[in-house]
């Protein structure tokens, strides 16, 4: 992430947007069940909300500097160092998965093929993925100016979840955003 991306995602601001009016959104209708794999937590901003929600939150992030900051503020979150692609957790460990503003910061599509690989390898049977991203556009791409931004399209995700073991892909879009909700085939 550039310098504004570290600095709008760590504001009051972003986690308060993110409280109020993504997260909701984003989780409309989805049962999280009792354990939540959040990767690419970040600065946290959700991290917060999704203890309030589920029994046991682990918040997987790449920075070690976030890392540090996710430990000393959120004492309901399990935090580990590592990377969306490849996940350091055991396979059916999780009744849900959520990436907010995450996918488009891995380094190509198929470093994302392999988180969605990896998202349905360390889900229960039932268990749901969420995700929040962005469209691509130029506002976009400007923002991510220094940054990692390689954007996963709505109309070619489905395809690429269900190659990656899930099922029931649904995408919902609206201004400046869209959902994706999966869920690994089976029962919990």
């Amino acid at each position: 992430m550039n310098r504004l991306e570290n600095w709008f995602c760590s504001s009051a601001y972003w986690r308060r947007i993110t409280a109020r009016r993504l997260l909701p959104w984003l989780l409309e209708g989805t049962n999280l069940g009792e354990s939540v794999l959040e990767i690419g937590a970040g600065p946290g901003a959700a991290t917060g909300e999704l203890a309030k929600r589920v029994t046991r939150v682990t918040s997987l992030e790449y920075s070690h500097r976030f890392c540090i900051a996710l430990h000393s503020n959120n004492d309901a979150a399990n935090v580990v160092q590592g990377d969306g692609s490849a996940l350091p957790f055991a396979a059916g460990a999780f009744t849900s998965v959520i990436a907010v503003l995450v996918l488009h910061h891995l380094r190509s599509t198929g470093a994302q093929d392999q988180a969605f690989a990896e998202i349905f390898r360390v889900l229960k049977p039932g268990g749901v993925f969420v995700a929040l991203e962005v469209p691509d556009g130029w506002l976009t791409r400007a923002v991510h100016i220094r940054s990692t931004f390689v954007p996963v399209f709505p109309s070619g995700v489905a395809e690429r979840i269900i190659v990656a073991g899930g099922s029931k892909v649904s995408i919902k879009s609206r201004p400046g955003a869209f959902r994706v909700r999966a869920e690994r085939a089976g029962t919990i």
